[in-house]
């Protein structure tokens, strides 16, 4: 390394004592002579590239003729295509649509509970029974005058069809009837409302209210039922990604309690962006068979907003960037023997990256070798050795 620097120094000094530039860089720069300062930066270009040219002899010389040379080590890695899949992380909340708190839908007396918590119940099952102040007799006195009324009216209609009697008996006799038969229909409704049935089958997840209690119509909760097998998950995605999730979109939930991800797919996009936040909402259904996803969970929503089956991939760690922001890596060209090569600086156009990798969409190509561990202390056109 010592000889490099020698002889470096000589042909430095050289081509400075022979140079005919009858001004220096300071007093260009004083005088503010564009031409002559575009004229001084030509000539130091090709100076310099003069300079890399007899360094890289001067290195292929000392490889032939020292053996010994001691190199930077490196490890590197040949780049070949692999299959990419982005994707966007929100934070995301288990529902289930079927989690209800029921309340009576008739004033009374909470008479009897059928149910217990823990239980599992199918839909249209009889969960408690509210007193029903009269009313059952209240129905069967207007079942008997109903017969009674439909008894008349048959009678009436055989006399009429015998030319007995007058139209407007017929038509009293008729309206009465019917007119019973509408007051039991509602009478009938009204002791359905003292029944508190399943909207639909799942597990009785808590008694609210005790045998006895005053019941008043959608203000005193009596039971709360779940259906832990229609679970979904929903989030707010960003705005900016409106043209990536659509319906159909692959996707994942994430549950940290549980350590558990569940594949899944986009359900439902809204059509409605938020002002607040400028997002939009998405709906993804959850599998739960073991029932041990819980609504209100905590969760993760990760959708695949791009896949790549043929992305050139390569780690964040070895990526530098220059003073203009512009990002590089060094390629390795081979310079001898026993796995010695030359470093290239190159600069790439990246893509979306993953937690330790990034796309490059501009830069390498398939089967590029580039530099992996060291690539943080080498320089552009060094040699460097390749250790496996």
């Amino acid at each position: 390394m010592k000889k490099v620097i020698y002889y470096l120094y000589i042909f430095v000094s050289a081509i400075g004592c022979s140079g005919d530039l009858s001004f220096s860089t300071k007093e260009l720069i004083a005088a503010k002579d564009l031409k002559g300062l575009k004229t001084q930066k030509e000539n130091k270009l090709k100076t310099l590239n003069a300079i890399k040219m007899e360094l890289n002899q001067i290195n292929t010389a000392i490889s032939d003729l020292d053996p010994s040379e001691k190199l930077a080590l490196i490890s590197m890695f040949e780049v070949q295509p692999e299959n990419f899949d982005h994707f966007i992380e929100v934070q995301a909340n288990i529902k289930t649509r079927q989690n209800v708190l029921i309340y009576p839908e008739s004033s009374g007396t909470l008479r009897k509970v059928y149910v217990e918590e823990g239980q599992k119940v199918k839909k249209g099952k009889l969960l408690a029974q509210i007193d029903d102040a009269g009313l059952k007799n209240q129905l069967e006195q207007l079942q008997i005058q109903a017969q009674l009324a439909k008894t008349t009216y048959e009678r009436t209609q055989r006399l009429w069809d015998q030319n007995i009697g007058s139209e407007m008996q017929l038509l009293q006799a008729k309206a009465n009837y019917e007119s019973q038969l509408k007051s039991i229909a509602q009478l009938k409704k009204q002791l359905q409302r003292t029944q508190i049935l399943a909207p639909f089958s799942g597990t009785i997840d808590e008694i609210v209210a005790n045998t006895g209690a005053n019941l008043l119509p959608g203000q005193t909760p009596v039971l709360r039922i779940v259906n832990l097998h229609k679970m979904y998950a929903e989030a707010s995605v960003p705005e900016r990604h409106l043209r990536q999730v659509k319906k159909g979109t692959s996707a994942s939930v994430s549950i940290p309690m549980l350590d558990q991800e569940y594949p899944t797919t986009i359900r439902q996009t809204g059509n409605f962006i938020n002002p607040i936040n400028r997002s939009f909402r998405v709906e993804t259904p959850l599998p739960n068979l073991d029932e041990m996803i819980k609504p209100n969970l905590s969760c993760k929503l990760k959708i695949n907003d791009y896949s790549n089956p043929r992305a050139l991939m390569i780690p964040l760690r070895i990526i530098k960037e220059n003073a203009h922001g512009q990002k590089y890596i060094y390629k390795l060209k081979p310079n001898g023997k026993d796995q010695v090569y030359l470093t290239e600086q190159t600069f790439i156009q990246l893509g979306k990256k993953s937690s330790d990798k990034v796309e490059v969409l501009q830069g390498i190509q398939a089967s590029d070798l580039l530099v992996d561990e060291g690539a943080t202390i080498v320089e552009n056109n060094q040699r460097v050795k390749n250790i496996q």
